[in-house]
Parts: C-alpha cells; structure tokens; sequence
C-alpha cells in the first residue's frame, strides 16, 4: 500500500518539514472564491524544546489547536491585528508547528488583489497569505487534508535551492536557522 505523501510528509520532524512543504500548494475556497498559492517560505516552532514557540509554556485555549494531529491547521493574532497559519507536525501531543510565511499565488490572483486591495505583494509576509487566501481564527483546528483549506502536492520549487535563515519577528531563539526560504 502507497503511503499518502502529505501524511508521510507531517509525521516527519519540524525542521524537514518546514523544508519539505516548500513547492506544495495551499489552496483555499473560501465563500465562492478559489485561492492557491504555492508555498516558498515557512519557519519551524518545536514546542516545549523551543522558547519562540506560542507551545513552550504548555497548552492553553488559544494554542489548544498546535497539540493536535499532524496536518491540524493553528491560527493565530498576531500582535492583535493580522491572522497567521501554522502546520502542526509530529505526533499528536508534541505541538511542533511550521508556519506558513509566503507564497507564490497560483490561482485566484484576482480574489487576492481584492482581499489585500492592492495587486502587488500580495502574499509575502504570514499575515498577507492569511487575508489573500481569506484565513481567519474561524479555521484553527481544521483539517488540511479536508478543507476548506487545504494542502496538496504542488509543482514543487522547480531546481531552485532553498536557503535557510534565522526566523523573522520573534524575540527568542534568534539565533536558530528555523527559517526555509526558497531562493529566486
């Protein structure tokens, strides 16, 4: 039996996960509208191991969503204005989460521009890919094998090399390469 390659992928550790989902497509059908984008940069958050992580004091009502099963949809405020979406990973429990920080619009790139009210940048920044593909706290805990937002294979990052960072806008753990950014 061939195993589904987006649960191989999620049972995989935070880090090659936050790498292996550069390339697939994020899509989103939300209302009437049909939004894809092709993931190009994530961070990884390991939880309790990981001061940076809104999982390393333990669950709470608003991370409640990071402790679930691989492939569960977290969002969350940021500083109290934009939406931002995380993957959970792992093993139900562990509460390791990739964020989902930019992509490639693929389809929908009217719906975007509307969304965003602007036709450039439209999905370069956590809280821009969440108001593009209409991403909001009403979706924490989904499923993202079900919808309405969704993970599935994409075209991949096309021989381009991916470079890894420090993350963006956190305080802790600074000094950590968690940051996949695909190149070009």
């Amino acid at each position: 039996m061939t195993r589904d390659p987006l649960e191989a992928l999620l049972s995989g550790s935070v880090w090659e996960v936050a790498e292996g989902l550069l390339g697939w497509t994020l899509e989103s059908t939300v209302g009437d509208a049909i939004t894809a984008v092709t993931i190009t940069e994530t961070e990884a958050y390991a939880g309790e191991l990981d001061p940076a992580s809104h999982a390393f004091r333990g669950r709470t009502p608003r991370n409640a969503a990071m402790f679930g099963s691989p492939g569960t949809l977290y969002v969350y405020r940021s500083y109290g204005i934009h939406w931002c979406m995380n993957v959970v990973v792992g093993e139900p429990g562990l509460a390791h989460a990739v964020l989902l920080r930019g992509g490639e619009p693929q389809q929908g790139v009217t719906v975007m521009e509307e969304r965003r009210g602007r036709a450039t940048d439209l999905t370069n920044g956590p809280g821009k890919l969440c108001q593009a593909l209409a991403v909001t706290g009403d979706h924490d805990g989904l499923d993202l094998r079900a919808g309405p937002i969704r993970l599935v294979r994409g075209p991949g990052i096309g021989g381009r090399t991916v470079q890894r960072t420090a993350r963006i806008g956190i305080s802790k753990a600074t000094e950590r390469l968690w940051r996949y950014v695909v190149v070009g």
